[in-house]
């Protein structure tokens, strides 16, 4: 009757502190010492506070702690901790324990997971040389896992041995694959995956879909893009965040502004990211004005915009030229919201300042950084001062620092020659003559024009079939 109405309480404990009442209960009824009942036990905790549930774990009455135990502190740090490594170490001192107390195929994917999580691709490799000799290798979880590892390593021709040796692949495993591509910045490669996927009648969800849009944004690959949209319409798949972020982006990178805010118009339940993909679109486009009206309707409904935020919406008074509301919003990041200014803040406020042809203000900001200025904030400043003509506040020691931290671009000595002629010794003759025995030349502009491989045509059609 106890062991029934103590069963009832684990699936009603959801608070750390129902979870204390109910350890009370154990130690006072002696089934603290019950495997079955201290393993969920730590189960109820772990749901409610890792801590607590680590507390619990760390003073078991059982020597050693249950494997179920084990499993579930493991998963907890991996999963649902701000410090996954406490798994990697939680699983070192299960292998210490010896006996017949062993990792199982429970035990394996949640430590892979915190390998990929903290990059420990050491660790990871000698936890995967662990499964093979436990004969785990052909468990499709434990594979997957590995595939995810290596990929958020930046291995992913390791996650491509893994995906090649498995004798069954199932979505989980083409949507890793193709994640593990788009991770590693081999886009195309993830597009040749989702072919396979396709050839194998291996039905995509909605996890392939982010990262074959994520593929198509790097690529700049629209109409690969549409069809996915398209497919996700017919299909009625309903529009979730994290999908509806990645179409957004797609759109939003390829200067459709009309499908752009479709999309975000049509995403159900609108995260900060959301908002924040939509107001970089408008600003990098030239709409600061409604860039603007968006990022303050995002105030109103209660989203605190973060870092990125910021570095989008003043990025866009820069393009715009709005001085005032530039300086208003960097004061509203700082003192009502206490977000540390990053150097793109930063950034923003030199190209502000310079492009209005406010040299004092934009090298006040300059001076008051608590970092070094990096190479595209001092071509800005230099840029701005060489526009309108104000060498007032121009620094020699800028224009050097620059020149060291670029030496091999060309373009750097012609800006800072053409800047000030007095800055540099005898002007622009020997700044050419500096670039003519480096071996330097300002490179001339060029544009970028993606080209897929033959092999890849047709994906887009494959996608609606």
């Amino acid at each position: 009757m106890i062991s029934r109405h103590i069963q009832t309480l684990f699936q009603r404990s959801k608070t750390s502190i129902e979870t204390h009442q109910l350890h009370s209960l154990l130690i006072k009824t002696s089934l603290d010492h019950d495997e079955y009942f201290f393993s969920h036990l730590i189960l109820s905790a772990a749901s409610a506070s890792v801590r607590h549930a680590g507390e619990i774990f760390n003073n078991s009455p059982i020597t050693p702690p249950p494997l179920f135990a084990w499993n579930t502190m493991i998963r907890a740090y991996s999963s649902n901790s701000s410090n996954p490594i406490e798994s990697v170490k939680l699983f070192q001192e299960l292998l210490r324990t010896g006996g017949e107390l062993k990792p199982d195929n429970f035990t394996y994917p949640f430590v892979i997971k915190a390998c990929g999580r903290c990059s420990l691709l050491a660790v990871g490799g000698s936890v995967h040389s662990m499964i093979l000799k436990a004969g785990l290798g052909s468990d499709s979880h434990v594979s997957n896992t590995l595939l995810t590892m290596y990929g958020g390593c930046g291995v992913v021709e390791f996650a491509r041995e893994v995906f090649d040796e498995m004798c069954e692949r199932d979505v989980v495993s083409w949507s890793s694959m193709i994640a593990a591509y788009v991770g590693c910045n081999r886009d195309s490669d993830a597009l040749r995956v989702f072919k396979a996927m396709n050839n194998a009648n291996e039905k995509p969800n909605l996890v392939t879909f982010v990262s074959l849009l994520s593929a198509c944004t790097n690529l700049l690959n629209i109409r690969l893009g549409k069809s996915i949209h398209s497919y996700i319409l017919i299909n009625g798949i309903e529009m979730h965040v994290g999908l509806g972020t990645a179409l957004l982006n797609m759109y939003a990178k390829s200067g459709h502004l009309n499908e752009a805010f479709y999309v975000f118009n049509n995403i159900t339940e609108k995260n900060l990211q959301s908002w924040t993909v939509m107001i970089s679109c408008l600003a990098d486009f030239g709409h600061a004005e409604e860039a603007i009206s968006l990022f303050t309707k995002m105030e109103k409904i209660g989203l605190r915009p973060d870092s990125v935020s910021f570095s989008a919406i003043l990025s866009a008074c820069s393009h715009r030229g709005l001085v005032h509301k530039g300086q208003e919003l960097f004061d509203k990041m700082v003192n009502f919201y206490n977000i540390m200014p990053t150097m793109e803040h930063y950034g923003c406020m030199v190209d502000l300042f310079g492009r209005a042809g406010k040299i004092e203000e934009a090298y006040q900001i300059i001076m008051s950084m608590p970092m070094e200025a990096n190479s595209v904030i001092l071509r800005s400043y230099l840029s701005a001062c060489k526009q309108h003509g104000r060498v007032l506040y121009l620094d020699k020691r800028l224009m050097q620092v620059l020149i060291e931290k670029e030496p091999g671009i060309g373009a750097n000595y012609v800006l800072a020659a053409n800047v000030s002629s007095v800055s540099y010794g005898n002007g622009v003759g020997d700044m050419r003559n500096d670039m003519k025995i480096k071996g330097l030349r300002k490179v001339p502009g060029w544009s970028w024009v993606q080209a897929t491989g033959g092999d890849l045509e047709g994906i887009g059609e494959e996608v609606m079939r």
